[in-house]
């Protein structure tokens, strides 16, 4: 006896928690509308209370999906259980315009830190392989998130390459809105829970045939309803024979950049060079790679 009372109020927790069956479609503010939830209650405790008497055992509830947290999402690449299973399931894969050459692996030395990736870019009938080149001090990331890109999964600190075309435009001649818009579009890289916000660009220079910006924005935490400031610089080129802009953009939170980790960003995209690759045997062909990630 004192087994099914204790299963019964559990029942009840359960269902009051997770709402595990739902009840019937209507106002909830209406008297029909509680009659049948407490209808539910009932014959949900009753069955939860006859199943555990006769050895049945007790069904297992799955959460509600909670609060998406972007900032989290930004230090481990997931979310904390947005959608019951895993934050990664069923969502577009960020663009960031890599695409890998077939055959290739991402790299890094983890005693020196150096990164490498062969990509490919212009038109898919006739591609030209590139080499991506920079030194991190963060592990490389992988997963079905990721193309090029090496992260702190505990602070968020992290640098990745992107692409975006050119459109006929030197480096020295592009406005800072190029930027702007390639970085933080709605399935950029920085977007996955929503566009950045407060986006402003400090400083822009050019030297030789790289561009350098310092960038300001914010991310929405969704789970604490708060902007996350953020800092990032950008190291850019168009490399020789090619009309795409290969970037690399790192990036921390703006309170972890005025502690510190200002330096390790900046060296890391200082480091970055993006050359054509030597003529070899292999055919060059596209890397296939998940438009959506499924966990």
């Amino acid at each position: 006896m004192p087994s099914v009372i204790y299963a019964t109020f559990f029942a009840m927790a359960l269902l009051e928690g997770g709402h595990a069956f739902a009840p019937p479609s209507v106002n909830p503010t209406s008297t029909s509308a509680t009659t049948a939830l407490f209808s539910s209650r009932r014959d949900f405790i009753s069955t939860a209370a006859i199943a555990i008497g006769s050895g049945a055992g007790i069904i297992s509830v799955p959460s509600l999906a909670g609060a998406v947290d972007t900032e989290e999402f930004l230090k481990t690449g997931m979310v904390s259980m947005p959608m019951g299973v895993s934050g990664q399931a069923g969502k577009a894969k960020p663009v960031t315009g890599v695409i890998l050459r077939d055959g290739s692996e991402v790299s890094r030395d983890e005693r020196s830190g150096n990164v490498l990736a062969e990509i490919l870019l212009g038109k898919s009938s006739d591609p030209t392989p590139v080499l991506a080149t920079f030194s991190s001090p963060w592990s490389l990331a992988k997963g079905g998130l990721f193309d090029v890109e090496c992260r702190d999964a505990k602070t968020g600190d992290g640098a990745f390459l992107t692409v975006a075309p050119a459109k006929g435009k030197g480096l020295a001649d592009m406005p800072k809105s190029f930027f702007t818009d390639a970085l933080f579009s709605s399935t950029g890289r920085f977007s996955f829970y929503g566009a950045p916000t407060d986006v402003k660009v400090k400083k822009s220079d050019v030297d030789g045939n790289y561009r350098y910006l310092e960038i300001v924005f914010s991310n929405l935490s969704q789970s604490t309803n708060a902007e996350i400031p953020r800092t990032a610089v950008v190291a850019a080129t168009i490399p020789e024979g090619t009309d795409d802009v290969v970037m690399l953009v790192g990036s921390s939170t703006s309170n972890r950049w005025k502690r510190g980790s200002e330096k390790a960003v900046r060296d890391t995209v200082g480091s970055f060079k993006a050359t054509l690759a030597p003529t070899s045997g292999m055919k060059v062909r596209a890397k296939q790679s998940s438009k959506y990630v499924i966990v």
